[in-house]
């Protein structure tokens, strides 16, 4: 097999998992405004198994914004937030603790402005964050290591590159 293709293959079907899993989210109203717990973001963690998770996260979070109905800022920098918190949590893929906090942070961080912004969020810029921070959290933290360390035993064979 092309040592190409299946790093791409993993990408696209972490991309289509996370738009999935996005769409469950939204479908329970979950999937964006202040307070978003979003089931997708647990993937979050997959860069501690295989960097062409890093793509398919921000893919993935880019089609979900887009096929969601977000309008564009939120699109543009929703999807620059996951890029920054997967590109962090490959970083820190050493100390698998620490691999959901740069996706909490980036979100964290990004996010409350997009809902100022775009949506025109009254709500003060630090409850947002904190708002916002509390689903990541959820999701990120709670979510991700549940799913990070159910994958651990299996990662290897799962995320090998042939």
């Amino acid at each position: 097999m092309n040592k190409k293709i299946y790093p791409m293959c993993q990408a696209a079907m972490i991309a289509a998992l996370y738009v999935v899993l996005t769409f469950v989210s939204n479908a329970f109203g979950m999937a964006s405004g202040p307070v978003q717990v979003r089931l997708s973001e647990a993937f979050t963690v997959l860069p501690y198994f295989t960097p062409a998770a890093i793509p398919g996260l921000a893919i993935g979070c880019l089609l979900s914004n887009w096929l969601t109905g977000c309008l564009a800022p939120d699109i543009l920098f929703g999807t620059i937030a996951t890029l920054i918190g997967a590109l962090g949590s490959y970083s820190l893929r050493r100390y698998p603790w620490l691999v959901p906090l740069p996706p909490v942070l980036a979100n964290t961080l990004i996010v409350p402005w997009v809902l100022r912004f775009a949506y025109g969020a009254e709500d003060a810029i630090p409850f947002m964050m904190l708002t916002v921070g509390a689903g990541e959290i959820i999701s990120c933290y709670v979510l991700g290591l549940i799913f990070l360390y159910a994958l651990k035993k299996y990662g290897a064979s799962l995320f090998e590159t042939h």
